[in-house]
């Protein structure tokens, strides 16, 4: 992990996944070339789940077949729950990432791979092997990484038990998922700061979801705490349709970029790409 450097994720899968009217092949492919064009590090383009579970990602693997990623910069993630979705994403070879979502709450965990942590914990193991066979790196997402709506345990020693148990494997990225935004800032710099000094060649993310008045002091929180790899979507638009029915937005892309900026923080983002995207995406998002 590089110091200084910052990582910025833009997920238009996470925008998408829950969207209720099916976002046609096209457009998808249309708006992710234009996202590889903005300068982004890591792009969560897809998924390769249950298309009953999730159907609005059951064309990401066409969707990747049709991308331009001729002269970009940014790196392709996806999101699987189970070896044989992480069979499926190792044959592309323009896949560098798998991310895989591992819930420190049971009742999340059940809800959104059908299985117990100790299952999941199974599969991370051959996922990683997966990868390391085919030259990927495995993203683990500590989802309900602040708490959770269910009333399951949770606590500092919790996560530090399940980050020491993940790196034992190998594993170099882990990001925390606010996956229903419950988290406040005070427990995101407190779980940061139980994890960034304890694990220092891991780079560890937050994937935030937050609204209009949170936002900042989420970021803010992130940051001093010494996270250098941040989540986020076009217009925070998004949400986990698995944890609960009402969708928590995601970071907003351009709130974080300008917020970045104010801070004097060196980020690669070529502004007029991005406007476009935005443009895009109101039109994608109706």
């Amino acid at each position: 992990m590089k110091e200084n450097k910052f990582t910025l994720v833009e997920c238009p899968r996470d925008a998408m996944q829950g969207w209720k009217n099916f976002i046609s092949t096209g457009d998808k492919i249309k708006y992710l070339n234009a996202l590889l064009r903005v300068g982004f590090d890591v792009l969560d383009c897809g998924s390769f789940v249950s298309a009953k579970a999730i159907p609005q990602m059951a064309d990401t693997a066409e969707v990747i077949s049709n991308l331009d990623l001729q002269d970009a910069v940014t790196k392709l993630l996806v999101i699987v729950a189970n070896e044989r979705g992480a069979e499926e994403a190792v044959k592309f070879e323009d896949i560098s990432y798998l991310g895989f979502p591992f819930s420190i709450s049971p009742s999340f965990q059940m809800r959104n791979t059908n299985s117990s942590l100790e299952e999941s914990f199974e599969r991370v193991k051959s996922i990683q092997a997966l990868c390391e066979a085919n030259g990927k790196q495995l993203v683990i997402y500590l989802s309900m990484g602040f708490g959770n709506p269910y009333g399951d345990p949770y606590s500092e020693d919790i996560l530090l038990y399940w980050a020491s148990k993940i790196t034992d494997l190998g594993i170099r990225i882990i990001s925390l998922a606010d996956t229903v935004g419950v988290a406040t800032p005070a427990q995101i710099s407190s779980a940061l700061q139980s994890l960034i000094p304890v694990y220092p060649q891991v780079e560890f993310g937050v994937h935030l979801h937050a609204d209009a008045l949170n936002w900042k002091p989420k970021l803010e929180a992130a940051l001093a705490a010494g996270c250098h790899r941040f989540d986020s979507a076009i217009k925070g638009i998004g949400g986990c349709p698995m944890a609960q029915d009402e969708l928590v937005g995601n970071m907003d892309t351009e709130k974080m970029v300008g917020f970045f900026e104010e801070k004097k923080i060196a980020i690669s983002i070529d502004p007029k790409a991005l406007q476009n995207c935005s443009e895009m995406a109101v039109h994608i998002f109706q």
